[in-house]
């Protein structure tokens, strides 16, 4: 299946586009028939089944908090963006108040797209949509464990790039979408180089990287590398709390 992606990858380069001298790839994305490639699915299934024991009693325990916490639903569903360019629906533990405006964010991400500014999240400097610790479930990732559902549901997997939001999708270059060559993942190439410290223009590129150099010993190593990353994550968080508190 590696195979087959990078020939349509490579296909599509030779007849629609061409690499520049900055290493950016030109040219429409049209490899909507890619699938999962067999060893991925059956890494990711045989994950699910071993963190099940400790994924379901915490991921119970966080449904309970936020139930209590702040009214409204617990969970957060959002149409996203994920193989091929095909549409699912990615599911989250919701982290912000209900009716949270979401155009400040979608500003943002345009802002991001067309310059050349770190991707810093917006809950970084304060966000005061958040429900109550809903900046500790973000950095350390506990936002995102319902999407071991999608991953059970074959939409996502456990490692592969973010899957981005339609909004984000319609200001993509042509270029850009050959990310959609892998399965959008919970974490990926991109969370583990740097993430919020790299620009968005980086953040495609490894996402492209990833897509065309997917195996299984290099999913294994960035699961390795992704606890590090989220325990660095939560430290920065909280030094952030800190600094708050005390101004």
């Amino acid at each position: 299946m590696k195979i087959v992606q990078e020939m349509c990858l490579n296909s599509q380069l030779m007849e629609k586009g061409r690499v520049d001298s900055f290493g950016e790839r030109h040219g429409d994305f049209s490899c909507a028939n890619v699938t999962a490639p067999l060893w991925k699915r059956c890494l990711d299934i045989l994950c699910l089944l071993l963190a099940a024991p400790t994924v379901l009693p915490l991921m119970t325990f966080i449904w309970a908090f936020i139930k209590i916490a702040s009214p409204g639903p617990v969970f957060f569903k959002q149409e996203r963006i994920g193989l091929g360019g095909k549409k699912f629906l990615c599911l989250k533990f919701r982290s912000m108040k209900v009716n949270a405006d979401t155009k400040v964010h979608q500003n943002l991400l345009k802002d991001l797209i067309k310059g050349d500014a770190p991707m810093i999240k917006m809950d970084a400097k304060g966000d005061p949509r958040l429900i109550p610790f809903g900046s500790l479930l973000r950095s350390s990732g506990l936002d995102e464990l319902p999407q071991l559902i999608n991953v059970l549901k074959g939409e996502m997997s456990l490692v592969g790039p973010r899957p981005c939001t339609p909004y984000e999708y319609e200001q993509y270059d042509s270029w850009h979408k050959q990310r959609f060559a892998a399965v959008p993942g919970l974490t990926g190439l991109w969370q583990v180089s740097g993430k919020n410290k790299t620009t968005f223009k980086e953040m495609i590129k490894l996402d492209i990287q990833y897509a065309e150099r997917a195996s299984l010993w290099l999913d294994l190593q960035i699961m390795l590398k992704t606890f590090p990353v989220l325990f660095t994550q939560i430290k920065e968080s909280r030094s952030r709390s800190a600094g708050d508190q005390k101004k």
